[in-house]
């Protein structure tokens, strides 16, 4: 399994912006899936993302928004489950 350094991670990166992730693959030596994932990470994490510096993504990184999106999916979840064991038990009832 090769290792590449930060350094050559943010440089592929910005060569397929340029001309484009297969090509920046190529040229490098790099699988085209390692360049996409290494490509999600700035997506998702924005510019200062920590392309293969090594250093998880940790809860602590999390921007207020991010939490208050975390909060609200897990809400959404609850009332779906509720949601469907409602919908069990009126379908239940309708079969009698």
């Amino acid at each position: 399994m090769n290792r590449y350094d930060k350094a050559f991670k943010e440089e592929a990166v910005r060569l397929s912006d340029e001309i484009g992730p297969t090509k920046a693959a190529e040229q490098l030596g790099v699988s085209y899936y390692t360049l996409q994932e290494w490509i999600k990470r700035r997506t998702l994490h924005g510019d200062g993302a920590p392309i293969g510096s090594g250093h998880a993504y940790t809860s602590a990184d999390k921007t207020a928004r991010e939490v208050e999106l975390e909060k609200e999916i897990s809400e959404l979840r609850r009332a779906n489950d509720i949601l469907k064991d409602a919908l069990g038990f009126f379908a239940k009832d309708r079969k009698r």
